[in-house]
Parts: C-alpha cells; structure tokens; sequence
C-alpha cells in the first residue's frame, strides 16, 4: 500500500510532532510538508510543485485561521482530502468546517483514533465518508 502524502498545518510544535509520530507509526501516512499559519498553508498549497492527498488543518493557527486555509484549499481544484483536527468541534464549526470543503472535523482531544482509521481508509481507497464518528 502506498502511503498517503500528507500535509498538516498546525501551530503548536508539541502538538505537530506528536501527531506527525502518530500518524506515521499508526497510519499508511508521509508527512510531506507542515505550516503554522494561513500564510504559510496557502503558499504551500498553491505551489505547483507541492502534493499531497491529505491536509489536516486546526482552526486557531499563529496567524490567520484554518477556516481560511480551508476556504483557499477548497476553491484549489485539487484532489486532497481535508480534514479539520481542532480542540473546537463544536457542533456549529464542524458545519461551518464541511461547508468550506472538509470532508470531516475531528476533535484534538478524543477523537485521534478516528483520524487515524480515517487516514487509513483514504489509504485503502476509500472515500472515507463511512461509518466513522459524526462529521
């Protein structure tokens, strides 16, 4: 199985190495490229010569927020999965997360688990939108 490219845009170094272990001790997943602010996401994502087949975005980032990460990646035309791992998964911003084009919202602290079988589901071939926890 080849692995997914991955792309993570995170702001905490504590929380971006842990997660980048993680999911790649865990999950069919190479982190390609991280960024800690909207600036540095968007940059990444519209250089040509960057891909990647997962973004995983939070929403609070050093500058900027991943709600506009998401807004910039979604109108990118490119085939990534994006998926939202935030401390706030309220119900209202998962809606507002989906509604800019992530195809799941999944909370920092108990839903990593999920992440992880989503990643390797997206992996596996699948679309990822299964049985998995509420979007």
């Amino acid at each position: 199985m080849t692995p997914l490219k991955a792309f993570i845009v995170e702001d905490s170094a504590v929380i971006r190495e842990n997660l980048i272990a993680a999911l790649e001790e865990l999950a069919p997943i190479r982190v390609v490229g991280t960024a800690v602010d909207e600036p540095g996401a968007v940059s990444w994502l519209i250089d040509a010569g960057q891909e990647c087949d997962l973004v995983i975005i939070d929403i609070f980032l050093k500058t900027g927020s991943g709600l506009g990460v998401l807004r910039a990646a979604s109108n990118m035309k490119r085939p990534a999965s994006l998926v939202v791992l935030s401390n706030y998964a309220t119900p209202d911003m998962r809606r507002k997360c989906i509604e800019l084009g992530a195809s799941r919202v999944f909370d920092k602290s108990n839903e990593i688990d999920l992440l992880i079988l989503y990643c390797a589901r997206l992996a596996e071939g699948e679309t990822g939108h299964g049985d998995l926890a509420p979007v």
